[in-house]
């Protein structure tokens, strides 16, 4: 059996290939899973899909009328996916639901020693031969106070490099960590969280109940002076809201992995033409905001480890079994 994967990256293609060596022949395609795409997949009952794939009603219809059978989604999050449809058209959806959380959370923790010692202004400085210190300085994070919110896997991992660091450590989840307790953390109401925390890390999944968990009066909540960092999903954060924000000269920097209309953008080059999101291109013109392209995964580590699972569940949809990582079951 030949396995169809969409949206592989450069540096993942070796990978894929190699691990699927012994078991089945994949062919990788560049280009990502949406409606446009899907009917390429026709004739291959199992195919692979990346993080900014579209699974809506309309593409898993197109995906089950060529004939395909299981999704595996090379990813931990599934707000992308209509499970409902997939049931209904007797698809099997499987994702990651685990892989290294130090890429992540290191990923964020870069993000907010980025913009807090201005290290992207002072790096285009330099090229230029300019070596002022004008502008530049920032700030110790030692004794200040990290916001997590979500203390998971990602956000425990990034907790003990805030400990590390010597922050005060607040937290806010639907159940406490005891590993982030035991690091001194305190749980406390959300509004508290932001209203005392210098820096404010989100590392919950997105679903309805936390699309724009940090809106408009979130972001009034906190500190002028604070660190924002998103490394999770862009729809945590009402992104036009963030730019009133920073139109108003609010936060000393926000360090954004995710965007909430990435779709069609991230992933892609998109350097020669006219970027229609004028809310993504405001954003972007803040010299107090940095934002990269949906890489805080992006490592070795994590990337094998996420392709030696969808192998895996691959191999589990083939004989039938079932694991932690199925969203929709076998029917």
């Amino acid at each position: 059996m030949e396995i169809l994967a969409f949206g592989v990256q450069a540096d993942e293609k070796p990978l894929l290939e190699r691990a699927f060596a012994g078991h089945h022949e994949v062919r990788c395609l560049d280009v990502f899973l949406n409606e446009d795409t899907a009917p390429i997949a026709a004739g291959y009952e199992v195919i692979s899909s990346s993080v900014n794939a579209e699974l809506n009603g309309r593409v898993l219809e197109i995906l089950a009328a060529g004939g395909t059978r299981m999704i595996a989604q090379r990813s931990t999050g599934y707000n992308n996916v209509d499970l409902a449809a997939a049931e209904r058209l007797g698809l099997t959806v499987a994702r990651v639901s685990y892989y290294s959380p130090y890429s992540v959370a290191e990923f964020a923790w870069a993000l907010a020693m980025a913009v807090n010692r201005r290290v992207v202004r002072a790096s285009t400085r330099t090229r230029d031969f300019d070596f002022r210190l004008d502008g530049l300085m920032g700030r110790d994070m030692h004794g200040r106070t990290a916001g997590v919110l979500g203390t998971g896997k990602i956000g425990e991992a990034f907790t003990r490099i805030a400990h590390g660091f010597g922050m005060r450590l607040l937290g806010w989840d639907i159940a406490e960590n005891p590993a982030c307790a035991e690091l001194g953390m305190k749980y406390v109401p959300k509004e508290q969280l932001l209203a005392e925390s210098d820096l404010v890390t989100l590392h919950v999944p997105l679903m309805p109940a936390t699309q724009h968990l940090i809106d408009a009066a979130a972001l009034k909540s906190m500190k002028d002076d604070a660190i924002l960092v998103n490394s999770s999903r862009g729809g945590l954060i009402d992104t036009a809201a963030l730019v009133d924000e920073l139109r108003a000269g609010r936060f000393t920097g926000v360090g954004l992995d995710v965007y909430e209309a990435e779709a069609g953008l991230f992933f892609l080059d998109k350097s020669l033409q006219a970027i229609e999101d004028d809310t993504l291109a405001r954003l972007v013109t803040f010299p107090n905001v940095l934002v990269t392209s949906h890489q805080a995964y992006y490592t070795e580590d994590a990337v094998g480890q996420i392709i030696e699972t969808t192998v895996g569940n691959v191999l589990d949809y083939e004989a039938g079994r079932r694991s932690e990582n199925v969203l929709v079951p076998r029917s």
